[in-house]
């Protein structure tokens, strides 16, 4: 992780957040704002990596994550937050999130969750998985997953399982980047899903390989 934007209003999460970063990946340059307003000024600047709280002085941390998604869209976003209800799970997925983090997380574990980024894993809180597979077994849809899906969907689908951004699956299945883009969003749209943090437990579903290669 090359780059990394930090949204968090308290200064002292912002702190222990930026050293769990920068130990995990040492070359990073990471780059913080406090509010909304300040997330927006980072606007026509890509980053590998963004950690969001959903809880800002001036607003939702769900907008954050819509502006990233938009101005940078093969940006690994992460909440890190202290809302842990179905709700704020569910609304942070929709809204574009690959991960999402308890701040009452020791910070040994986020280092952990967030280093497994790099093998194509997604950072997910474990209470907050048993909370997502829950949902979907009660919310999810009903048809068979692996009849809805195209062979040629089926395959995008594990690729971005394994944490390969839409370039590297063109390159992969040799075709044009803006292809994979409308894969994706029909496989979103027939899952019911937003965000490749709920592509990845649906590939799991299918026994789909997942985490990457190198």
């Amino acid at each position: 992780m090359k780059r990394v934007l930090i949204v968090e209003d308290i200064a002292e999460t912002r702190r222990w957040l930026t050293e769990i970063v920068l130990e995990t990946y040492p070359e990073a340059e990471v780059s913080v704002a406090e509010t909304v307003r300040a997330a927006a000024t980072f606007q026509g600047q890509t980053f590998d990596l963004a950690l969001i709280d959903l809880g800002l002085p001036d607003g939702s941390g769900l907008d954050v994550l819509r502006m990233i998604t938009r101005e940078s869209p093969d940006a690994i976003k992460v909440v890190t937050t202290v809302m842990g209800d179905d709700a704020s799970i569910v609304a942070a997925l929709s809204a574009g999130a690959d991960g999402y983090l308890l701040k009452e997380t020791t910070p040994a574990v986020i280092a952990r969750q967030l280093a497994q980024l790099s093998i194509g894993m997604p950072a997910i809180a474990p209470s907050v998985a048993r909370r997502i597979m829950a949902h979907f077994r009660l919310t999810g849809p009903t048809a068979d997953i692996d009849a809805q899906l195209t062979e040629r969907e089926t395959e995008v689908l594990g690729l971005i399982a394994r944490g390969l951004r839409n370039s590297e699956v063109a390159n992969e299945m040799g075709i044009a980047e803006s292809t994979v883009a409308s894969y994706i969003k029909v496989i979103y749209r027939k899952l019911g899903i937003g965000s490749r943090a709920e592509a990845s437990w649906h590939a799991t579903r299918l026994g789909l390989r997942m985490g990457r290669d190198d």
